[in-house]
């Protein structure tokens, strides 16, 4: 039996090809997707890469929050206070300030892996300096800086070069005079660093002289601990007393919590490429099987048993698995650097991280293909197996009727596991309460028993076929005479291969649909709801993007917009993170710990708010500690209109009194809390304008007062709705791009179905052009069949298209994911399917014709 395997795979190397292919394709796109996740992890970790790798004891002003080791404390700490203790050998002082560095194309540069780029003091003293000086020198005067590797890489920048540093109040050039590591890694676990003398940290941070966020503390020997307890003793309740190895500890247990929440991510989009590579390779296997039914049949005859046929199926399997594998494994290595450069262009940079050739990346999606390309050949080879000897005295490919009831069950057994997912939703609507994590979690639920249900539906797909074939027979009959006839009677004896080649036109279909539905819905809310909300007429934006959306701007420049003859009103919205303390988050139950509340908060100037949005509810203008909340946050915290509430801001918590509840239906301008820019300066003075909204005036008069400012543009309403409506929606790029490639090999699964029918059909065209076929009538048939295949794709992939839509707004509640898709996306998809269809046809129409002649 193995050398009648070595034959067989030898003889039908050609037909194997095509399954081969698409194989290496599927395998392909999980390698890639592996090997992306990996370098994404790679990117965020490096724990060891920190700025407090010399230090031993960190000194913190006040306190800091003990859900994000990045934060920076509320307080203030004298270095004096520290300096000549006992047990403390040297000190010094550190603050972050958060800015936005360009590179030599005046973008910004993004700092790797959705981190953030902070100003921070170069430290003189060797002791604690963790700083590695590649080239260049320190930074000794103001306006010089040192700035980490990937800062020089990714912005094109050397030593000698200006970097344009957006600071939270202004813009400043200055020059770099040196290029700094971290334990050979070119930046840290925080993002980016720009380094400048202490004596600019500490004024742009707006700290009183001799004091400093933070304090790092060189032991002089000794027990660390005991040192830490002996200044927290010594220091009082004003400081927070930390060992360094405990804020490395914590940052590097968050890189792990992202490097996981990415992988989670990437794996949810892979599956999508698991989906469609098994759905395909089992389509084109389950063809090839179906063309040696008759050499099968004759094995069987000359007595080899049923098992001894899976065997045999499956070890062309799994040489097609080996052969896939590897092809496969290579291919991902250009994938991920197609996935690093659209997530780049999202604001997610992990160029940072090297490709990896560790076993995981090499060994588990070449396990992941042989295992694909098994459970695809498992149904092949049990079909196989049930072939019986009198089959191989067929003359012709005719398909037993076989029995109705297998087939249900099987679909129903595929229902069910969509219901999995389905059932879901119902647990985080109930858990989770109203906000973007809910509906996350929601759509991925639904989408991902809308996929289960495709493969249902492709079960189910060869009932359809009799009722749709006899249809485009009967209109065949009608247009092409004999021909259509032919056509009819060839579709519905075979309905197995035609819904074979519509499976893989329906996922096509369903893939394209789908998306495009849900981003013309959301496109058209963005578009209609921002319109409603900004009364402004103009809106100077920044042209890049950083790692949290849109690029920030100088806090000066709502003035500069003011000054421009002809404006009304110029607003600056401000925005910032606070954490909400009082009241404290909802526990999901009494056994587990609250999950912690942060806050956006948009500040902007109660006097022109009114002239430049239009927010839904009674909004008063808001006085200094007050706080308007969205009706959505409200109600998820259980908080009223007149309450007290304690959130925690870069200066430390600050109670609020909630003055009102509004709405801001299009998310994208105040999306969870307004305050006035007195309630933001206590909250975060550090915080950057995201926008300055204007009304009145003129686009050029405005251009021409920005024109010396690079990276800003003056754009219409429409224009800034757009801009913002893409800054939140980033991550598409990643998401077309997948869909991209699965719909390509989805596409290519059709055509080697298509075209492996018309060599299973040897014998009958060739008795066609025996009795007289002409040529045009063979290529009459194949077109036919392909309509047939049109329309049976497009109805079912439209279908699921819709019914994915529909769930996802009836799952969500959203108004942005609403099936109401225009006319004629249902036109372009089918008159697209329509297309590739004939156009994959064609070839197979010339080979039958060429069959038909020769015979």
């Amino acid at each position: 039996m193995w050398l009648i395997a070595r034959r067989s795979f030898a003889e039908s190397w050609t037909r194997l090809a095509a399954t081969l292919l698409a194989a290496v394709f599927s395998i392909g796109l999980i390698a890639g997707a592996l090997q992306f996740t990996l370098r994404a992890q790679e990117a965020v970790s490096g724990s060891d890469a920190s700025e407090y790798s010399r230090a031993d004891v960190l000194v913190q002003g006040g306190s800091a929050d003990p859900d994000d080791p990045y934060s920076a404390p509320d307080g203030r700490v004298a270095l004096g206070a520290v300096a000549g203790r006992p047990g403390v050998a040297a000190v010094a002082g550190d603050a972050s300030v958060p800015v936005t560095a360009s590179g030599a194309d005046g973008e910004p540069i993004l700092p790797p892996a959705g981190a953030g780029t902070a100003l921070r003091p170069w430290t003189p003293d060797g002791r604690l300096n963790p700083y590695r000086l590649e080239s260049g020198r320190g930074p000794a005067a103001d306006g010089e800086v040192a700035v980490t590797r990937h800062v020089a890489r990714a912005g094109g920048l050397g030593v000698g070069d200006t970097l344009k540093v957006l600071l939270p109040r202004q813009s400043r050039d200055m020059k770099i005079v040196g290029i700094v590591t971290v334990r050979g890694h070119g930046s840290v676990a925080s993002g980016d660093l720009v380094l400048a003398p202490p004596g600019t940290v500490a004024r742009e941070a707006g700290l009183p002289a001799g004091t400093w966020q933070s304090v790092w503390v060189k032991a002089s020997g000794g027990s660390v601990p005991g040192l830490r307890a002996a200044l927290a003793r010594d220091l009082g309740k004003g400081v927070t007393v930390r060992t360094a190895a405990e804020v490395r500890d914590a940052q590097s247990a968050d890189l792990r919590g992202a490097g996981a929440s990415i992988g989670g991510a990437i794996g949810m989009l892979s599956s999508v490429a698991v989906f469609v590579g098994l759905f395909v390779v089992a389509n084109t296997f389950g063809t090839l099987v179906r063309q040696r039914t008759r050499r099968l049949a004759l094995l069987s005859a000359i007595g080899a048993t049923p098992r001894q046929i899976r065997r045999l199926i499956r070890f062309e399997a799994l040489a097609l698995g080996a052969v896939a594998s590897a092809g496969g494994v290579a291919l991902g290595f250009p994938v991920s650097a197609l996935l690093t450069h659209l997530f780049a262009e999202d604001g997610f940079d992990i160029s940072a991280a090297d490709a990896q050739y560790g076993w995981i990346a090499l060994a588990v999606p070449a396990a992941a293909g042989i295992l694909v390309t098994q459970l695809a050949a498992r149904r092949a080879a049990r079909r196989a197996s049930k072939i019986s000897p009198m089959q191989a005295l067929r003359a012709a490919s005719t398909e037993t009727a076989g029995r109705r009831w297998p087939r249900v069950l099987g679909a129903l057994a595929v229902f069910a596991c969509a219901w999995i997912f389905f059932g879901g939703v119902f647990g985080i609507r109930s858990e989770e309460p109203p906000g973007p994590e809910r509906t996350a979690g929601t759509s991925a639920m639904v989408l991902m028993g809308c996929m289960t249900t495709v493969a249902a539906l492709a079960v189910l797909a060869p009932f359809f076929v009799g009722p749709l074939g006899g249809l485009v027979g009967r209109v065949g009959t009608a247009v092409s005479g004999e021909a259509g006839r032919l056509a009819r009677a060839t579709i519905t004896r075979s309905p197995r291969r035609v819904s074979s080649a519509a499976s893989s036109l329906m996922l096509g279909v369903a893939l394209v649909a789908s998306t495009a539905m849900i981003v013309l819905s959301v496109d058209a809310r963005f578009a209609e709801t921002g319109r409603e909300v900004m009364r402004a007429d103009h809106a100077i934006t920044a042209t890049g993007m950083t790692s949290d959306g849109q690029a920030p701007l100088p806090r000066d420049a709502a003035r500069k917009a003011a000054a421009v003859p002809g404006v009304s009103a110029a607003a600056a919205l401000t925005m910032a993170q606070v954490k909400l303390v009082s009241p404290p988050p909802r526990r999901p139950s009494p056994e587990e710990a609250p999950e912690p509340v942060y806050l956006t908060v948009t500040g902007a100037d109660q006097n022109a708010v009114p002239s430049v949005l239009r927010l839904g509810g009674r909004l008063p203008r808001l006085g200094d500690g007050q706080i308007a909340l969205t009706s959505t946050v409200m109600k998820g915290q259980k908080i009223k209109k007149g309450q007290r509430i304690t959130v925690r801001g870069t200066r430390g918590r600050v109670a609020l009194t909630v003055a009102a509840a509004y709405h801001d239906p299009s998310h994208l301008f105040a999306d969870q809390a307004l305050v006035s820019d007195a309630t933001m300066e206590r909250l975060d003075p550090t915080a950057p304008a995201q926008v300055v909204l204007v009304s009145g005036g003129a686009e050029q008069a405005l251009s021409r007062a920005f024109k010396d400012a690079p990276g800003l543009k003056v754009v219409d309403r429409a224009g800034y709705v757009k801009t913002a409506s893409d800054a939140m929606t980033k991550g598409m790029s990643v998401i077309y791009g997948f869909i991209g490639m699965a719909l390509v090999l989805a596409l290519f699964g059709m055509a080697t179905t298509v075209s492996m029918s018309v060599g299973e059909r040897t014998r009958e065209f060739g008795l066609l052009g025996a009795v007289g076929a002409t040529a045009a009538q063979i290529r009459s048939i194949v077109r036919w069949e392909a309509a047939t295949v049109v329309l049976l794709g497009s109805l079912l992939g439209l279908g699921t298209a819709l019914g994915t839509a529909t769930l996802l707004h009836v799952a969500t509640g959203s108004s942005f994911l609403a099936p109401n898709a225009p006319w004629w996306l249902y036109a372009a998809v089918v008159t697209g399917a329509a297309a590739v269809t004939f156009a994959v046809s064609a070839l197979p129409a010339r080979r039958a014709v060429a069959i038909a002649s020769t015979r």
